[in-house]
């Protein structure tokens, strides 16, 4: 993809702040440094992004923050404003789960940014300059059927045509696994989407000790559309994540008993710890830096008694990334 129309080809990026990044190509399949896109009245693209008051009576901000530690206290650094976080007011950050895709939607001749975000919508941000000077206005949330889009979290659009009848279609990747197809039943110019089809099911969620060693497709997909094969019709790439038990030998029985009696020390520690979280960040968490900074030191003491016992026992799962091939059948 070519943003800013000098012929060199650039790459874009979501994240899970939910800022929209932006690396310039040059010269020699180079990139530059990442930079934000911002839109057209200078704010930073992240949809969902922002500070607002949480239901404890804290500060979230929704984006890329930095924390500082000083004498005078602790500080949250977001887009330039530096926000004090005190046990009365304690700053907590978190993110939106960007995913982009761009894409001439409305056949004008330039880029628009395709979202998916954290809580399964996707939305349009037109581009309201030209091919070779993009100028970004106010996010459109897409509509499908009768409402707007709305997939089972983490939405991970891609557009192309799907059904090959010469317009765009989109299609989205959902936390739960599954890929939706929205037909574009409009015209090139003027997209209207349809209501989904679901072109995969929901994959394995189970995590833990008790998942298979058998390699399985898992969730939060994110999708490619391709002529894998070549033979003129669009097939469908799907990344995920999924959990397996690990294909190592059986522990000996002096190994098994020696495992069990660390995972019964880590029983309480675990409910110690979820105490704990509750405590600082809840309703009823300390109201001064005393009681607070108390707390915190309580967390990080049994945080690192539970990551040394960790370290001894064997892993009971791993977490990997697979990518699936779907290749359209011949009809």
């Amino acid at each position: 993809m070519v943003l800013n129309g000098d012929g060199y080809l650039d790459l874009l990026s979501g994240s899970w702040p939910g800022e929209i990044f932006l690396f310039k190509g040059g010269p020699d399949h180079t990139f530059g440094s990442p930079e934000m896109l911002r839109d057209k009245s200078g704010r930073i693209i992240n949809i969902g992004g922002g500070v607002r008051n949480d239901q404890d009576g804290g500060l979230l901000i929704t984006g890329t923050a930095e924390f500082e530690k000083t004498a005078e206290g602790d500080f949250v650094i977001y887009q330039g404003t530096r926000y004090e976080s005190t046990a009365e007011r304690p700053v907590a950050t978190t993110g939106s789960a960007s995913t982009v895709h761009p894409v001439d939607w409305d056949g004008d001749g330039d880029h628009d940014l395709i979202i998916g975000n954290f809580g399964g919508g996707v939305y349009l941000v037109p581009n309201e300059g030209t091919a070779k000077s993009y100028d970004f206005g106010k996010e459109k949330e897409l509509m499908a059927g009768n409402g707007p889009i709305k997939v089972r979290g983490k939405a991970g659009p891609c557009v192309a045509d799907w059904d090959m009848d010469g317009d765009l279609d989109l299609l989205v990747g959902a936390d739960d696994g599954s890929v939706s197809l929205f037909r574009n039943v409009g015209t090139a110019k003027a997209p209207k989407l349809a209501a989904p089809i679901q072109l995969i099911p929901p994959g394995d969620a189970s995590y833990g000790p008790d998942v298979p060693k058998e390699v399985r497709r898992g969730t939060r997909s994110k999708i490619c559309v391709a002529d894998w094969n070549g033979d003129g019709r669009p097939d469908l790439l799907v990344g995920d994540m999924a959990s397996q038990k690990p294909d190592v030998p059986e522990p000996a029985a002096e190994q098994k008993a020696e495992h069990e009696r660390i995972r019964k020390e880590l029983e309480p520690m675990r409910q110690r710890y979820s105490e704990l979280v509750q405590r600082l960040r809840g309703p009823s968490r300390p109201r001064t830096k005393a009681g607070s900074e108390k707390l915190q030191k309580e967390l990080q003491e049994v945080r690192d008694r539970m990551m040394e016992l960790h370290r001894k026992l064997p892993p009971e799962y791993e977490t990997h990334g697979w990518v699936w091939l779907f290749l359209r059948p011949v009809r």
